[in-house]
């Protein structure tokens, strides 16, 4: 009997390394989707005009209004690298000074997290993983939010950020500017590039077959990725990526940095939250540091241009982000709130679907929309914009500087 037993048993073992292996190369081809997915819907944006982030910044230096408008401009074109970028450029021309500028940093900096508030809706037909994906995602927007509260208020009695972000510029002048390879455009630019061509360049079209690719795609992720993160697989992504909140928070920084997006960053650890790998306290210095990271690219273009201004308000957006992380995550009583606040809408969201949906679209549109247009605002003319090379994101609609009219087209929360 054990004999007859052997074979079976070693024929399993022999099997295990192809099964494990044929999971990882699904894993990465839904990745791949979504990711293609993510950037359609930005190629989208980019069809539907040039001026159409303009529109949305070159506005009022009412530092409330600047703060609404980017919320709206990064939640419609979700991409807070773009909105910054675009902010930097607007500065550098003139069209904005650094006091106005730094309220729609701190909005895009809330806007860049209905990506991942969007991701976790692909949890809806699962109680439990929604509960968890839900609460995930809206822990980024109550900590951005927090981050906001206490900061924007300080920032307009003092100014802090500003002369903060000012005395570090005279050290970086000159430095130059730079640019920084995003291995990920090139594998999926050219995909999406092609399907875009294929419908005609439907703006309309390409933005519903983006969300579908997305939801294709992340409809089947949080199953393979329930085969791939079990047992050994899952304590190792425990005991390395977050095995501390120094080496999650370092995680997000380093991974954000280098995929240019901390809209993807993001996006793609949600799953591995609803599907309960990653617990809701190991995610939070991981979110907080794809915040950190999402700087760079702004940081980069201004670093371009050269222009004192442009630089201050692009340091204003990472002294931003570091000042919120030192202020709320070391301290244990303002920690909790944001993540005592993203459990109670995880419970709400499994007990009423609907409030989830209408979650978002108050939250990230329809709030600052109405605010927007109950405050209105005296709007400028933009300059002419001179060229300025600027970092590419792959979930950039354009660079920002093409939505000005006037940067470069160059390589891109």
């Amino acid at each position: 009997m054990n004999q007859q037993l052997r074979p079976s048993s070693e024929s399993t073992s022999s099997a295990s390394p192809w099964a494990s292996f044929r999971r990882v190369a699904i894993l990465l081809g839904l990745l791949y989707c979504f990711l293609v997915g993510l950037d359609l819907m930005g190629l989208a944006f980019k069809l539907f005009g040039k001026g159409f982030a303009e529109q949305l910044i070159a506005t009022t230096a009412n530092p409330f209004v600047g703060l609404l408008f980017g919320i709206l401009a990064t939640s419609l074109v979700q991409s807070s690298s773009t909105t910054t970028s675009m902010i930097v450029g607007l500065v550098a021309a003139g069209a904005l000074n650094i006091q106005g500028a730094i309220p729609m940093i701190m909005g895009a900096n809330i806007g860049t997290s209905v990506t991942n508030t969007l991701v976790s809706l692909a949890h809806v037909t699962r109680p439990e993983e929604f509960r968890r994906a839900f609460a995930g995602a809206t822990l980024h927007d109550f900590f951005n939010w927090m981050s906001v509260l206490i900061l924007l208020p300080l920032e307009i009695v003092t100014g802090f950020l500003r002369h903060s972000a000012e005395a570090a510029t005279e050290v970086l002048i000159g430095s130059g500017g730079g640019k920084l390879f995003n291995p990920l455009k090139a594998i999926v630019r050219p995909v999406a590039e092609g399907i875009r061509d294929g419908v005609g360049k439907s703006g309309v079209l390409v933005l519903i077959l983006g969300i579908l690719a997305m939801i294709f795609a992340l409809r089947f992720l949080v199953v393979v990725l329930k085969q791939v993160f079990t047992g050994r697989a899952e304590r190792l992504l425990n005991r390395t990526l977050f095995r501390s909140a120094f080496s999650a928070l370092v995680a997000g920084a380093v991974m954000t940095v280098m995929v240019q997006s901390s809209s993807i960053t993001t996006s793609v650890v949600i799953p591995l939250v609803g599907a309960g790998v990653v617990t809701l306290e190991r995610l939070f210095p991981f979110t907080i540091g794809a915040n950190i990271g999402t700087t760079v690219t702004a940081l980069l273009a201004a670093l371009a241009t050269g222009n004192p201004a442009a630089i201050t308000v692009a340091l204003s957006h990472l002294f931003f982000n570091l000042t919120g992380t030192l202020l709320i995550y070391p301290v244990p009583f303002l920690r909790a709130i944001p993540l005592t606040l993203a459990r109670a809408m995880g419970n709400l969201a499994v007990r009423s679907r609907v409030l989830a949906g209408v979650y978002i679209l108050v939250m990230f549109f329809g709030l600052p929309a109405s605010m927007l247009l109950f405050t209105g605002g005296e709007k400028r003319e933009v300059p002419e914009v001179p060229p300025v090379t600027a970092p590419t994101v792959i979930d950039s609609p354009a660079p920002a500087v093409n939505f000005v009219g006037a940067l470069t087209t160059a390589p891109r929360r």
